[in-house]
């Protein structure tokens, strides 16, 4: 069949044949292509290669506004954000790996206790805090080439005592052999973590006086301070979210390729106990995955443009978390992505409409294997923020801002 390319300003026809539409086989295509296109459109690198690295952080999303806090209050979540681009970004520039760079700048968020994770996280409807965390890579990294190929993540839930839930996700994914499934729980999670050197405290740590009044005023008690508490880290009550419902989260795109997908969270305020929301669910709050561009055209197309025939993306998500698992989101960004041809900031936006259009309120940050990030979200705010290899950190709250 005839196939009028149009590209980069070359006007020959190229023939293909149904047989040649249909191989899948990288091998088998470019020993038919060798005749066809000139070596220079067709090859170099086809598959992996070095890139520059990006990193891109939330720190949550809802019905974030200037009218409830002044600009001081808004600084210091600039600050917060920016603390975190520059933790991940110290591990990059030393040639650094996806994931440690994501789970770096993860914990900064996790001991700020603006944010809702560890430190900063919402209570239950009991009044404790029962936390959440997940990771995930494109594919393992390379400095730990005894990871197989299918390990790909690992999601903590009802986390009580651990002080960064996100470095101790990364010591069970980065230990199959004590930790050889894909989600853990409660106190084995915890005790196989602090075997690993991850540090457990005393419940009170995740404790703030922001966070307490808040679960208080959502069940219509009283808005009066703990009674007890060995850590009342006071908080003014100004706040930018009221009843927050989202999660920090970290997706960076290393020098050899490799995407991951960090994501933390305290949860919904006043969730019942024992929550599972979709930040430990793979698919729907978090996901990571690469895929070789299936069709002869299309891997055409993607190399007259200087791209490989490998394609990644990584999400991670915050919002309404009921509605990022009843929509499977994260992983419908990737699915969209594949099937459809679709950009990633098309398919990351597309799935933010959705869940608008089902009733969740949320967003997203998405990264893919050539460094185009997407941001989209359909509240009034989101924290969020990206560094590249500049070195520059550059934040943004509110919808309608840009970053800066």
């Amino acid at each position: 069949m005839p196939f009028d390319s149009g590209l980069n300003d070359m006007n020959e026809t190229f023939t293909f044949t149904e047989t040649d539409l249909n191989i899948q086989d990288d091998e088998r295509d470019i020993l038919k292509a060798k005749g066809v296109l000139p070596a220079k459109n067709l090859f170099g690198p086809s598959r992996r290669r070095s890139v520059a690295p990006v990193l891109v952080i939330h720190g949550g999303a809802g019905t974030i506004t200037r009218e409830h806090a002044p600009p001081s209050k808004q600084e210091e979540y600039r600050k917060g954000l920016r603390n975190a681009l520059i933790a991940g970004y110290d591990v990059l520039k030393g040639g650094g790996e996806a994931i440690d760079a994501a789970v770096a700048a993860v914990a900064s968020l996790e001991d700020c206790p603006l944010f809702n994770a560890a430190k900063g996280a919402v209570f239950n409807v009991a009044g404790k805090n029962e936390l959440e965390c997940s990771l995930m890579v494109t594919r393992p990294p390379s400095s730990h080439p005894e990871i197989p190929e299918s390990r790909r993540g690992m999601a903590l839930m009802l986390i009580t005592h651990l002080r960064n839930p996100s470095k101790a996700a990364r010591a069970l994914y980065l230990n199959p052999k004590l930790a050889p499934h894909a989600a853990l729980s409660g106190a084995t999670a915890e005790s196989i973590a602090e075997g690993l050197g991850e540090e457990l405290v005393d419940s009170s740590y995740y404790f703030t006086e922001e966070r307490w009044r808040q679960h208080r005023r959502g069940l219509g008690l009283p808005d009066k301070p703990a009674s007890s508490t060995d850590n009342p880290d006071m908080v003014d009550d100004s706040e930018l979210d009221y009843l927050p419902k989202g999660t920090v989260g970290a997706v960076c795109l290393d020098r050899q390729g490799c995407i991951a997908a960090v994501t933390s969270t305290g949860g919904k305020t006043n969730k019942l106990v024992g929550r599972i929301g979709d930040t430990p669910t793979f698919g729907c709050g978090y996901w990571a995955e690469e895929w070789l561009t299936e069709g002869w055209l299309r891997r055409v197309w993607r190399r007259l443009r200087g791209k490989g025939d490998l394609q990644a993306v990584g999400v991670s998500g915050t919002g309404d978390g009921d509605y990022f698992l009843r929509l499977a989101s994260a992983s419908t960004v990737a699915a969209r992505m594949k099937l459809n041809n679709e950009s990633v900031r098309v398919a990351a936006s597309r799935v933010v409409q959705d869940l608008k259009l089902h009733g969740g309120e949320g967003g997203l940050i998405a990264l893919d294997g050539q460094g185009n990030v997407a941001m989209p979200l359909n509240t009034s705010g989101m924290y969020r923020g990206v560094i590249r290899e500049d070195g520059i950190p550059k934040v943004a709250i509110f919808s309608d801002e840009e970053l800066e």
